[in-house]
């Protein structure tokens, strides 16, 4: 399986402007800029979008560990921070509430961090992982 997304940029670091699109459609010519990215400017950033792709890839991986596991969720809701430090991505915060029917909480916890350093974009990142997993 192979995923495209583009970006198109004009101009200065600071003054440019720049659009992003994907290829399934789901965001076409989304703004971004040096004022979305290191302020508080309308439109998303590379981080927001690895913070999104972080989220959503570690989310459907616990679905399948649990899964494996006899479990299935009612609910998984992972919320992502992306720090970036110095040029680089230094950090991904891992935020889940999941409610599960019938698990315990170690069993939860083992899932959770089979799920962690199992997703693909876990894998892809080079930077701290953590993770903070709590049952609703």
């Amino acid at each position: 399986m192979r995923r495209k997304a583009t970006a198109v940029w004009l101009g200065t670091g600071k003054e440019g402007k720049g659009h992003l699109s994907a290829q399934s459609g789901v965001f076409d010519k989304t703004q971004y800029s040096y004022h979305s990215r290191f302020e508080e400017g309308p439109g998303t950033n590379p981080e927001e979008l690895v913070a999104a792709a972080h989220s959503g890839c570690f989310s459907m991986k616990l679905a399948f560990v649990l899964n494996a596991a006899g479990f299935t969720a009612e609910e998984i809701e992972t919320s992502c921070t992306i720090t970036l430090e110095n040029g680089a991505v230094t950090k991904s915060e891992l935020d889940l509430k999941a409610k599960i029917p019938g698990i315990s909480e170690e069993k939860f916890q083992e899932c959770a961090n089979e799920a962690k350093v199992g997703c693909p974009i876990s894998k892809l990142l080079n930077a701290e992982i953590s993770l903070t997993a709590a049952l609703a």
